[in-house]
């Protein structure tokens, strides 16, 4: 099952396998750390956020890389899997509905579910909840203790 889904730059950005300072420090061999890991990120066809694009994907996510322009989508995305990388792309203005439906929906093409829920809480299940207070409650926790 996908870890989980990052998003960065106006959303959110979560992952269920925190990185350690070690791990980047170290050189250690990053390159399936975020395997299993489907990135959405937002403007992100140049500058800061195409880094971290980059870095997100070398790191093994597959990067769903968006911008309002379809021409920097296209370079962006050319430079990437130039580089042997996964990413997909999607013009998105994050303004519009049918472009946010859209970058979600190429998101979900490329991930085995997101985990825990999307959509309403209500009728879920135990192991549901459990699973949602382990991510992002327990576990943030945990990790700044």
């Amino acid at each position: 099952m996908t870890r989980a889904v990052l998003w960065t730059f106006g959303v959110l950005l979560r992952s269920l396998a925190p990185l350690s300072v070690r791990m980047h420090s170290s050189g250690a061999d990053r390159s399936c750390a975020l395997a299993d890991t489907v990135a959405v990120i937002t403007g992100s066809t140049e500058g800061i956020s195409f880094a971290i694009t980059q870095h997100l994907a070398q790191d093994g996510a597959h990067v769903v890389v968006s911008s309002r322009k379809q021409q920097n989508l296209d370079r962006a995305v050319a430079v990437l899997q130039g580089e042997g990388l996964s990413v997909t792309g999607t013009v998105c203005h994050v303004g519009k509905a049918e472009d946010q439906e859209r970058l979600v929906a190429t998101a979900l093409e490329h991930s085995r579910g997101i985990n825990p829920l999307v959509g309403s809480t209500l009728g879920t299940g135990e192991q549901v909840w459990d699973k949602i207070l382990d991510v992002n409650v327990k576990g943030p926790a945990l990790l700044l203790s």
